[in-house]
């Protein structure tokens, strides 16, 4: 509360986020058949779109779901679905070709490439093992015994698999 000449004047400041969560699914067609990708945006998400959009994709042809030679949309098509900038969509392309997950063919757009399925596989469970080794570290600052980490990871788990 302030007083200005003898009128009282109540500030409040009120901040207003707006979330958008934006799904789509794009139907993929080649010769074989076809297949579905979704993909899943957030603005509340710590993480950016184009992180978010690479991130889906890749895990999408990881799995299995999205497979060799299927054509991506076009960078324009998917920044209009998820109305985001096409330099968003673009980078996120980018990212997953420089990762090897596809390929670019001028005038003709974005494909699945071929993966090796075991150096994929192995990449992610160094990636694991780095981040355990990070647990392994923070827990012998707390004098965490090895079976508080398994406890703690059955308990994370039990509620994963819930979700």
């Amino acid at each position: 509360m302030h007083k200005i000449k003898d009128f009282k004047v109540d500030i409040k400041i009120k901040y207003v986020y707006t979330v958008y969560i934006v799904h789509i699914q794009y139907i993929l067609f080649r010769k074989e058949g076809a297949l579905i990708l979704n993909i899943i945006i957030s603005n509340s998400s710590g993480e950016p779109i184009y992180e978010q959009i690479a991130n889906q994709i890749k895990n999408q042809i990881i799995a299995g779901d999205i497979e060799e030679g299927y054509a991506l949309p076009s960078i324009r098509n998917l920044a209009g679905e998820l109305k985001i900038s096409v330099i968003t969509t673009k980078r996120a392309y980018e990212e997953l070709e420089k990762e090897g997950y596809i390929y670019t063919m001028q005038g003709k757009g974005s494909f699945v490439s071929e993966q090796n399925k075991e150096l994929i596989r192995e990449k992610r469970m160094k990636a694991i093992e780095e981040k355990l080794q990070e647990v392994i570290e923070e827990s012998s600052y707390l004098n965490l015994s090895i079976e508080d980490i398994k406890e703690m990871l059955d308990v994370l788990y039990d509620e994963y698999e819930k979700q």
